[in-house]
C-alpha cells in the first residue's frame, strides 16, 4: 500500500512538472513588465518602432492590397533593426469626407473578412521575424471612422466633419468624439467587436491571437482624450473610468498581453500632466505612452529652421515630464508617435531630410541614455513608415482609389511626416540606434 501511495505521489508530481513546463512556454516569447520595464524571457526589452498603421491593408489578398511590397519593407525593417509595429486593427464604415476604406467594422455590424485575413498575414509575418505589434482598437480622431462613427451609428446623429470647412470645426468633432465614453451601445458594439478580434484564430499560424506573443499591446484606441465639454475634473472622472474599464475587460480576455492607452501625454490630457498620470494609473494600464507633434504643436515651422533648438528644448522638457510621471507610477513609458516634416515641408521621396535627421537622432540619443541608466523611457515609435509608397497626386493629397499607402492619413498630404525607403540618412541613423538598443 505504501509502495502505491509513493507510486501514485511520484505520477502526480510529474503531471504538476509538466503543466508548470507548458505553462512557462505558453508564456514564452511574451513582453512583460517588471516595474519600470518591459521584458522579453526575462531580459531587457528596449527598441525603435514605427507606426506601420495600414499593415493590414498592404496584407489583405485584395485589390487595395500588396503583399508583395509588404514582405520586402518587413524585410528591410527587420535589417534596420526596427521590430515593434503600431497598427490599425479596427476601423469603422465611415460617414467623413475623406474615409480610410474599405473598413474592418461595417454600418450593419458585420466584419470585414479579406482585411482581417490581411492583419493575420501580417502577423504571421512579423512572427518569422520576430518583431512585435500594438494593435489599436479604436480611434479618437476621423480618419479611421472611430468613436464619432460609434456615436453616429448608435444615436442617428450625423458626425462632425472638419473636413466641412464651413459647417464644422474640429471642437464640435472632438466633443462629439468624446459623447462615445458614456455611450452604452457604443460601448457594447466597440467590445464586441473588441472580443471578436481578441479570440480570432489567425488563418496562417492557427494561434488565437490572444495566444500568440507577436501581439505586445492591445491598444484602446489611438490618441483618446477627454472631453473639453464642461468640468474638467468630471470629464476626466468620465474618461479615467472608461479607461480603466476597457483596460480590465481587455485583460480578462488576454492576461498574457499588455494593455495601454495609446494617450498623447499632457497635451491629449486637457493640457495638465496631472491628468496625464490620473488617466493612465489604472491598474489594468501596463505601460504609459505619450506622443510628441513639434510641428502641430507649434514648436517648428519649416520655414523658420532657427525654431529648432528652441524646439529641442521643449521636445526634452516634454520627454522629462512624462518619464518623471512614468517613475511616479512605476511603469515603462514609450513616446510611441514622434513626427517631424521634410526640410521646406516637402512631400517628396527626394527631397531632403537635414532637420528630420537632426530631430530623430536628438530624441532616439535621449531613448539610448534612458536604456543606459535603466530609466522608464523603453521604446519609440517614428510616425509614420511610408516605405514604398509615394503621393499619387499631384498636389500630394490622397484621392479615392489611391492605394500607395505612405504613412500619412488620407486628410494630409502623402509624405508629410513619412520616412520612405529610399530615406537613407534617416534609416542609418535609425539602424543605429535600433541595433544599439538591441544588443541591451
Amino acid at each position: 500500500m505504501m509502495m502505491r501511495r509513493k507510486g501514485l505521489s511520484t505520477y502526480f508530481a510529474m503531471l504538476a512538472v509538466s503543466a508548470l513546463l507548458f505553462s512557462c512556454s505558453a508564456k514564452k516569447n511574451f513582453v512583460k513588465v517588471n516595474g519600470a520595464n518591459f521584458t522579453v524571457n526575462n531580459k531587457p526589452y528596449y527598441f525603435v518602432g514605427a507606426n506601420f498603421w495600414y499593415g493590414a491593408y498592404l496584407g489583405a489578398d485584395t485589390d487595395y492590397g500588396n503583399r508583395e511590397r509588404l514582405v520586402r519593407e518587413l524585410n528591410q525593417l527587420q535589417k534596420l533593426g526596427v521590430k515593434n509595429l503600431r497598427i490599425v486593427a479596427a476601423s469603422e464604415e465611415s460617414d467623413f469626407k475623406v474615409p480610410l476604406t474599405p473598413p474592418f467594422q461595417y454600418k450593419n455590424g458585420t466584419y470585414n473578412e479579406k482585411l482581417l485575413q490581411g492583419l493575420d498575414f501580417l502577423l504571421s509575418e512579423m512572427k518569422k521575424r520576430d518583431m512585435h505589434a500594438v494593435l489599436m482598437l479604436n480611434n479618437y480622431w476621423d480618419w479611421t471612422g472611430g468613436m464619432q462613427q460609434y456615436v453616429s451609428w448608435t444615436t442617428g446623429e450625423r458626425v462632425y466633419d472638419p473636413a466641412n470647412v464651413k459647417t464644422d470645426t474640429w471642437d464640435q468633432a472632438m466633443k462629439h468624439s468624446a459623447t462615445f465614453y458614456t455611450n452604452e451601445k457604443a460601448q457594447a458594439l466597440y467590445r464586441k467587436y473588441i472580443n471578436m478580434i481578441i479570440n480570432r484564430k489567425n488563418i496562417y499560424t492557427n494561434k488565437i491571437y490572444k495566444n500568440d506573443p507577436t501581439v505586445m499591446t492591445w491598444q484602446l484606441a489611438n490618441e483618446p482624450r477627454p472631453s473639453t465639454a464642461g468640468d474638467p475634473v468630471e470629464s476626466m472622472k468620465i474618461f479615467s473610468k472608461w479607461v480603466d474599464d476597457v483596460a480590465g475587460y481587455i485583460h480578462s480576455l488576454a492576461p498574457n498581453q499588455l494593455v495601454s492607452t495609446g494617450g498623447e501625454g499632457s497635451q491629449g490630457n486637457l493640457n495638465k500632466l496631472d491628468y496625464a498620470l490620473q488617466s493612465q494609473s489604472s491598474k489594468h494600464i501596463d505601460y504609459m505612452t505619450f506622443h510628441m507633434w513639434p510641428k502641430n504643436w507649434g514648436w517648428y515651422k519649416a520655414d523658420q529652421p532657427e525654431m529648432m533648438e528652441s524646439a529641442l528644448a521643449k521636445t526634452k522638457k516634454y520627454i522629462d515630464e512624462h518619464v518623471d510621471l512614468a517613475v511616479k507610477l512605476n511603469k515603462p513609458t514609450v513616446v510611441e508617435e514622434f513626427g517631424f516634416v521634410r526640410d521646406n515641408e516637402k512631400f517628396a521621396a527626394e527631397s531632403p531630410t537635414v532637420a528630420r535627421d537632426k530631430y530623430y537622432r536628438f530624441i532616439l540619443e535621449l531613448l539610448k541614455k534612458s536604456a543606459d541608466e535603466g530609466k522608464p523611457l523603453a521604446g519609440m515609435n517614428f510616425w509614420a513608415w511610408g516605405g514604398e509608397g509615394r503621393g499619387q497626386e499631384k498636389d500630394f493629397m490622397w484621392k479615392m482609389g489611391n492605394t500607395s499607402y505612405t504613412g500619412d492619413p488620407y486628410g494630409e498630404a502623402q509624405g508629410l511626416n513619412s520616412v520612405f525607403n529610399t530615406d537613407k540618412t534617416t534609416l542609418d541613423i535609425l539602424a543605429e540606434y535600433a541595433h544599439d538598443l538591441e544588443k541591451k
